[in-house]
């Protein structure tokens, strides 16, 4: 808190009154105070003449001056003498002084987005709710992938290289918590590199996404990269990170290298280096494609031009692979190089490849005279395609959802939309307008009629992911939802709340009901704010952050993922996901707070929300 100001609302007054007009009655009772003098100027014709004259000029200022119940002037705002001079200079109102604000307010006002003190409240309770997240994952679990808050444990599932640590640490960055980006940065520069080298199997994408993005965006967050940005002082140089980045990198290139076409392969032993393909030899078409943020952004600071080269491999030969209106299905191969199947989707294993088309554009300056133009033009094609492919209504209430196509095109269309598949209202927000405000986007002329039916239908999509919440008894969304169409219905599915008015529109299986504390939809939600300034989106977020609150909030420490949220109180599943810490509540935290803090037109947010810098030329 800022400390008391020196004067009151008192001195307040009075500074300003100092400043008000004094009307004419009061300027001749101030004269004819100070008419009295040694001499007696009535007392001589001199004296006369001059009191004649005073008494004149003192009729004209009572004949110009306009009280409440004055007749309007001839033009609005002007005042004239009868013959039409104009005093308006000379009558002018000297500058009235604005109450001085208190220094946090000042600040408030300066930020602009935060006027209302509400927000700047919730956004200081999400920053409470990571830091009990992170002691509990520091008391029980520090150095381990996640947390167990239930058992009071840690598990390793993502490799064994403290996943956790190194997803939450530019969340901590961010928020200002100090003490946790020393307790995570020491953590890193005391053990990391010793782990990727002594560590065997771990997944390309997960790694690339969690570790290597977690480990980029601390670099730059403090003070890497030219100081374009500098959220601490605290914790190891900024090349500790970029030098523990490139050892973890140099070993991933070994699924690009080991493979015989230009899509990696899945798995890479890190302490050899080696890599092989997943279990059945297919990739996931996503996995391939959301590695170019950050290995572009690792050539950019380190001057290797090794990492982008392979890493863009992959997208420049999906360019030249068949597709179904822009789409593609979920699986390809490394040994062909030849997608797989006809499955497609926008939720997992095919929603970030459609992200980081338009994402890696953005990232090298988003012209559309670029070598990256095609990339853009990709995406442009692949959002028409999901418009007139996967895009449905629901019944009674009309929501608009996105769908599915398990055998292609020409196959039975399905109403299933995975939580996954919210993240996609942000990418179309921000494919639409590049990061700007919608107000600002329209006033320099820059938004297609494309760009204004992908907003339109950014919205109208998450709507539909909010409402996923909405629906059920605990007011968190489930994995998976299901869509009441013509063609699809089954009855007795609904999600326990029956107060709301889509509860016959979504259809919840048992198999789904699970909630992992997953992030897509703040995401879109945040960026839907910033682009629109519609504070429904903020409030929106507010309302499932308590929920999280009221549900998952494990009193020991930490967070848990639960395994019914039909019902109430819901049964739990004993898992804290790295992505709480690193998605999740960073999206509220920025959702809640300034624009200014990683803007939309500076930076993009790899797909596990670890903001990286846009190149601008």
């Amino acid at each position: 808190m800022s400390k008391s100001l020196p004067y009151s609302v008192k001195d307040v007054n009075y500074d300003n009154a100092k400043f008000r007009h004094r009307s004419p009655l009061k300027v001749l009772s101030q004269s004819m105070l100070t008419l009295s003098t040694k001499r007696n100027y009535a007392s001589c014709s001199t004296g006369k003449f001059l009191i004649l004259i005073l008494i004149f000029g003192i009729g004209c200022l009572l004949l110009i001056s306009k009280g409440p119940n004055d007749s309007a002037p001839n033009e609005k705002g002007k005042v004239t003498f009868v013959g039409g001079l104009r005093l308006g200079k000379l009558l002018r109102k000297p500058p009235r002084l604005p109450p001085r604000l208190s220094p946090d307010e000042g600040q408030l006002r300066a930020n602009g987005s935060n006027s209302d003190p509400k927000w700047a409240v919730r956004q200081q309770s999400v920053k409470d709710a990571f830091d009990f997240a992170w002691s509990g994952y520091r008391k029980y679990a520090m150095g381990y992938d996640e947390l167990m808050p239930i058992s009071q444990r840690g598990v390793d599932g993502l490799g064994g290289l403290g996943a956790t640590v190194v997803d939450a640490l530019d969340t901590a960055m961010i928020m200002g918590h100090d003490h946790i980006v020393s307790e995570a940065g020491a953590w890193v520069e005391a053990h990391l590199l010793e782990r990727i080298s002594q560590k065997d199997q771990v997944n390309l994408f997960e790694t690339t996404i969690r570790v290597l993005g977690g480990l980029l965006s601390a670099y730059h967050l403090s003070g890497g990269d030219q100081g374009t940005v500098n959220m601490t002082h605290i914790g190891p140089k900024p090349d500790v990170y970029l030098n523990v980045a490139k050892d973890l990198a140099d070993r991933l290139l070994s699924a690009f290298s080991s493979s015989p076409t230009p899509i990696p392969y899945s798995d890479v032993i890190l302490r050899d280096s080696t890599a092989h393909p997943a279990p059945g030899g297919m990739s996931s078409t996503a996995e391939v494609a959301s590695v170019q943020l950050e290995f572009n952004y690792l050539s950019a600071v380190s001057g290797d031009l090794k990492y982008s080269a392979e890493a863009m491999k992959v997208l420049a030969h999906i360019k030249t692979l068949p597709k179904t209106e822009g789409l593609v299905p979920i699986y390809i191969s490394p040994q062909s190089g030849e997608f797989v199947g006809e499955n497609i989707r926008l939720g997992s294993r095919g929603d970030s490849y459609y992200e980081y088309l338009i994402k890696v554009w953005l990232q090298q300056g988003g012209k559309l005279n670029s070598n990256f133009t095609y990339l853009h033009d990709m995406y442009t094609e692949a959002m028409k395609g999901v418009r007139h492919l996967l895009v449905r209504k629901s019944i009674p209430k009309g929501l608009v959802f996105v769908g599915e196509l398990p055998y292609g095109s020409k196959g039975e269309f399905s109403p299933k939309m995975d939580h996954l598949v919210c993240f996609l209202p942000g990418t179309l927000a921000l494919g639409a307008t590049k990061g700007l405000t919608k107000e600002k986007a329209l006033a320099e002329n820059l938004l297609s009629f494309e760009d204004l039916e992908n907003l339109k239908l950014a919205e109208e999509l998450a709507k539909a992911c909010f409402e996923m919440y909405e629906v059920t008894a605990t007011g968190l969304a489930p994995e998976i939802a299901y869509f009441h169409t013509e063609e699809h219905s089954e009855d007795g599915l609904e999600g326990g709340n029956k107060s709301s008015m889509y509860a016959k529109d979504i259809i919840i299986h048992q198999a789904d009901r699970h909630n992992l504390l997953r992030p897509e939809t703040v995401e879109s939600l945040f960026v839907l704010y910033r682009i629109t300034k519609d504070t429904k989106y903020r409030d929106q977020g507010w309302q499932i952050f308590e929920a999280f609150e009221k549900y998952t909030k494990v009193k020991t420490g930490g967070y848990t993922s639960l395994d019914d949220v039909t019902e109430v109180p819901p049964r739990r599943r004993d898992k804290m996901e790295t992505f709480f810490l690193g998605e999740t509540l960073k999206y509220l935290y920025l959702l809640f707070g300034d624009d200014s803090v990683i803007p939309l037109d500076k930076f993009v947010f790899n797909t596990e929300a670890h903001p990286l810098p846009i190149k601008h030329t």
